[in-house]
């Protein structure tokens, strides 16, 4: 059995993730192959560095120490306002995250995992998926995690990136690909909730968006082979209210996110696997 962890995107909602990895190492499911977009890639990394229980204290505290901080999206509106017009293409600077993930990573690579990692982002020269296997991790994740609009693209070597959920938001398709027999699916709760369309500028794009995310995950796992067994964690500590125009920023919840996601992944596990 070739175990899979694919952790979706999503930004701020990617602190439930931690309480699903917590669920699943506490029953000792380690994975021998981790996928990851976005916020995703981020929370993939720190598991396929170190899988094992450990990790999940690290992710925690990577989590709150961010919402404490608020410097990855915690600029003023007038100073947004100004990078929005003199670049052109984004209101926050991508410097307080790089930061953080040189701070956490270092000069690491993925060929230094002990737990085989792939990264999505997606190409703007070829607008094509692309996936980050070998060399620095930290370049990776920041094409992962360029949200259009909010931070800038990523140039590596010439090419540039932006937020791999464009493409790929839960790569459950490309764990199969890859060989993965059990797949366990970390998503963010939005997937679950029904959409209705929009009625402001705003809402626009989120509905677009999810869509296109929904649409490639639904055919995904509609088309997962016979042989292969696949679990879709629930993120208990997510709400509709997650979608407002500005929760981007609300980093208020972290822990209790965390909670409630590992009892209700807990309580799945239990069901699903049967209780140990």
């Amino acid at each position: 059995m070739t175990t899979a962890f694919v952790l979706g995107g999503g930004g701020v909602l990617g602190a439930v993730e931690v309480g699903m990895l917590r669920a699943l190492l506490e029953r000792d499911i380690v994975p021998d192959l981790v996928l990851g977009t976005s916020v995703g890639a981020l929370n993939g990394a720190m598991v396929a560095r170190q899988p094992d229980l450990a990790v999940v204290e690290r992710l925690t505290d990577l989590w709150v120490a961010t919402a404490r901080s608020r410097d990855v999206y915690g600029d003023r509106p007038l100073r947004t306002v100004r990078r929005a017009v003199s670049t052109g293409t984004h209101i926050y600077s991508s410097r307080p995250l790089r930061t953080r993930l040189e701070e956490e990573f270092g000069d690491s690579r993925f060929e230094d995992l002990p737990v085989r990692l792939g990264v999505c982002a997606a190409s703007i020269e070829r607008a094509a998926e692309h996936w980050f296997t070998t060399g620095p991790i930290v370049p990776a994740i920041l094409a992962s995690a360029a949200v259009p609009g909010l931070l800038p693209p990523a140039e590596i070597d010439g090419e540039h990136f932006l937020d791999g959920g464009l493409v790929n938001s839960v790569p459950v398709g490309r764990a199969v690909e890859l060989g993965a027999t059990r797949v366990f699916v970390l998503q963010v709760g939005r997937i679950d909730r029904p959409l209705t369309p929009p009625k402001r500028p705003w809402e626009v794009a989120r509905v677009s968006f999810e869509v296109a995310r929904r649409h490639r995950f639904m055919r995904d796992m509609a088309t997962i082979p016979d042989g292969v067994e696949a679990h879709v964690l629930p993120a208990g500590g997510t709400s509709s209210r997650d979608d407002s125009l500005l929760a981007h920023r609300d980093f208020s919840g972290v822990q209790a996110r965390i909670d409630a996601t590992y009892v209700a992944s807990r309580a799945y596990l239990d069901d699903a696997l049967g209780r140990s």
